[in-house]
């Protein structure tokens, strides 16, 4: 096999086909050419039989070129349905894409705006509760000093009693002494 035969192999049975022709033809025209007829009969008879092989070989050529023309045809519109399947399955993918897209869009944006409200609303309850918590503390607290400054106000009264009763029983006791 020579290099081209080797890079381009030949995948049709018609290669085998044209070789059996060819071989046949050779053989027939050395057949001829070695029979003992006269010179006449031989051209006479070579004449006969190229005419022959020119119509086979036409009337094959004729039969591969309504072949090829057919299968031209029938591959380009295998190729024509296949090109408008894949541009409509395309277009079909392009579309539920797109859709997709706007429904997770709509549902991030919805859950965005059930998110702020939800935070608003505990921003409120925190806020409220804050308030009331701040409303009782500053009551308790108000409670407390009101106690505490009753209890020193009593302790106070009552350190000051016992003062005045230690002092009268100091003067008492130095009135006594002296």
């Amino acid at each position: 096999m020579n290099k081209a035969e080797t890079e381009y192999p030949v995948q049709s049975g018609g290669t085998f086909a044209k070789g059996v022709l060819i071989g046949g033809l050779l053989g027939a025209a050395a057949a001829l050419l070695f029979a003992p007829k006269p010179g006449r009969e031989m051209r006479s008879d070579l004449s006969d039989k190229l005419t022959l092989a020119t119509d086979k070989t036409k009337e094959i050529s004729g039969k591969v070129s309504d072949k090829t023309k057919t299968l031209a045809s029938t591959v380009g519109g295998k190729a024509s349905d296949l090109a408008s399947t894949v541009t409509a399955k395309a277009s079909d993918l392009a579309s539920t894409v797109s859709s997709k897209a706007s429904d997770i869009l709509t549902t991030v944006s919805d859950s965005k705006q059930q998110i702020a409200a939800t935070l608003q609303e505990t921003g409120k309850d925190v806020s409220d509760t804050v308030s009331s918590a701040s409303a009782e503390v500053s009551e308790d607290v108000k409670d407390a000093s009101k106690k505490v400054a009753d209890q020193a106000k009593d302790a106070s009264e009552d350190v000051s009693e016992e003062a005045k009763d230690a002092s009268d029983g100091v003067k008492a006791s130095y009135k006594s002494t002296y």
